[in-house]
């Protein structure tokens, strides 16, 4: 739900760090950035997450706008960091840890109802990993993040017209296929 008439009084109490403000804007927001962030940056979503919304508690006295400027705003440093991150692992040599000590690194939780529950979100999400990343973007910064094609444009850095194209162009990839028969086994 968004935060409608209340967002410009929000918005001020975040700028002087009044807990319940910013924790309203956290439980607004989070939930389109965590998804956005899982399917372009799966191992990383988390820690993306928390880093984008400190560089958005740094950047609000910077910000000025409406609620739907707002969200354009918070994609455009989430679709940032996802960028960062991609630069930085092109940069460095990363070594998989063995999976014998994965588990011991893992909190202790209901494993069985917490993958129950991110079932249908995750084979969603993995459906859209698996369309073209430009693709993807667009698809997840217009569904996921609800922000117009003016504003996904805005942030890819392509003209609307570039991205009408790639969201219907994901959309029949994702159609075509959903009605695919299922193979044995799978």
């Amino acid at each position: 739900m968004p935060l409608g008439a209340r967002f410009p009084e929000i918005l001020a109490a975040a700028r002087t760090g009044a807990p319940w403000a910013l924790e309203a804007i956290y439980r607004e927001f989070h939930p389109p950035v965590l998804g956005f962030l899982r399917a372009r940056a799966p191992g990383d979503a988390e820690d993306l997450a928390s880093d984008v919304f400190i560089a958005a508690a740094e950047g609000l006295p910077r910000f000025s706008g409406d609620e739907e400027g707002f969200r354009s705003w918070l994609f455009t440093i989430t679709y940032r960091k996802v960028g960062q991150l991609r630069r930085r692992a092109g940069r460095r040599r990363t070594d998989p840890a063995p999976t014998e000590d994965v588990g011991a690194r893992l909190p202790a939780g209901d494993a069985e109802r917490d993958a129950m529950a991110a079932l249908g979100t995750q084979a969603a999400l993995d459906l859209i990993a698996s369309l073209a990343p430009a693709q993807a973007e667009v698809l997840l910064l217009r569904v996921v993040a609800d922000l117009s094609v003016d504003e996904v444009a805005k942030i890819v850095g392509k003209r609307p017209t570039a991205v009408r194209a790639l969201q219907h162009r994901a959309i029949v990839t994702l159609a075509r296929r959903a009605a695919r028969p299922k193979k044995a086994g799978s």
